[in-house]
C-alpha cells in the first residue's frame, strides 16, 4: 500500500491508496490532525497495516519533516522508502511554468497536478483556501501557467484583529447571516469574505480575458472552500468543489510513472 501525506502550516492531512491507480480520491484509509499532535501520526499509521511507500508534500519546514520522519520509520520499520515531492520542471503530464520551477510550493504543483487528473484536458483555475489561498492557472494542454498567493480567510481575519487595538479578536470563521453586519466580529468576517470571493473572481475574469470564449472549470480545495462557497459569483463556470487535493495529486504523480 501507498501512504499519501499532505503536511501543511496548520493541519497534516493522510491517506492510504492501493498499488494500483484507482480512481483519484478512493482511499483505503485517511485521516487528518493538526500540525501540533504529529506525534499521534505513528499510532494512527501502524493501524493501517503495512505500507510499502510513502509520498509526502511538506510546507511546513524542515522541523516537520523530522518528525514525519520519525513517525514513519516508526509506524512502517527503517525500511520505509520515503518520497518528498518537489517541484520539478514536469511531472505526471504537468509542465511547470514557473519561471524559477523548483522556488513552486510543492503542495500547489501537486494541487494543480490532481485537478489535472480529474479534468483533463480543460482550461482550470484552482483555488486552494487554507492558511493562505492560493489560486493558480492549468492550461488545457498541461501547464501550469502562474498564480496568485495571498493570505487565507482565517489569517486575514487574525491578522486584522491582531494589527488593530480597537478591535476584536476572531475566533473560528463562521459566515454571518447578512453581508453589512450589525456587530464588529461579523463585519470583519463578511469582509474578508468578500475580498477572497472578490480575488477568486477576479482571477476568473483575468483568465477569461486572456482566453475570450475558451471553456474554463473552477475547482475549489482548501478547509475555507465550503464558507466561499456560496459567496462566489462565477456565472457560467463550473464550480467543483474538491477534498484532499494535495493528495490526489501525490497519488497521480505516484502513479504516473514518470
Amino acid at each position: 500500500m501507498l501512504l499519501l501525506i499532505d503536511a501543511g502550516n496548520t493541519r497534516i492531512k493522510w491517506a492510504v491508496a492501493g498499488r494500483e491507480r484507482a480512481g483519484p480520491g478512493r482511499w483505503l484509509h485517511e485521516g487528518a490532525l493538526a500540525r501540533g499532535d504529529a506525534a499521534q501520526l505513528a499510532d494512527a499509521w501502524r493501524a493501517v497495516g503495512p505500507v510499502h511507500a510513502a509520498w509526502v508534500s511538506n510546507v511546513a519546514g524542515p522541523g516537520l519533516r523530522g518528525s514525519l520522519e520519525a513517525s514513519l520509520k516508526e509506524a512502517f520499520g527503517p525500511g520505509i522508502a520515503i518520497e518528498w515531492f518537489a517541484s520539478t520542471p514536469e511531472r505526471a503530464g504537468l509542465r511547470n511554468g514557473y519561471r524559477n520551477p523548483a522556488q513552486l510550493g510543492c503542495d500547489r504543483f501537486a494541487a494543480a497536478i490532481g485537478a489535472r487528473s480529474l479534468f483533463p484536458g480543460e482550461d482550470l483555475l484552482v483555488a486552494t483556501c487554507g492558511t493562505a489561498t492560493t489560486i493558480d492557472a492549468v492550461s488545457a494542454d498541461g501547464v501550469f501557467e502562474g498564480g496568485m498567493i495571498l493570505p487565507g480567510l482565517g489569517t486575514m481575519a487574525t491578522s486584522l484583529a491582531l494589527s488593530t487595538a480597537q478591535l476584536p479578536q476572531i475566533g473560528e470563521v463562521a459566515p454571518p447571516a447578512q453581508a453589512f453586519a450589525d456587530n464588529t466580529v461579523d463585519a470583519i468576517v463578511s469582509g474578508c469574505i468578500a475580498a477572497q470571493a472578490g480575488a477568486i473572481e477576479h482571477a476568473l475574469a483575468e483568465r477569461r480575458r486572456a482566453r475570450p470564449g475558451g471553456a474554463l472549470r473552477c475547482l475549489l480545495a482548501g478547509g475555507a472552500g465550503a464558507v466561499l462557497a456560496p459567496h462566489l459569483a462565477l456565472g457560467d463556470v463550473p464550480l467543483e468543489k474538491v477534498d484532499n487535493l494535495v493528495l490526489i495529486g501525490l497519488h497521480a504523480a505516484a502513479t504516473s510513472g514518470g
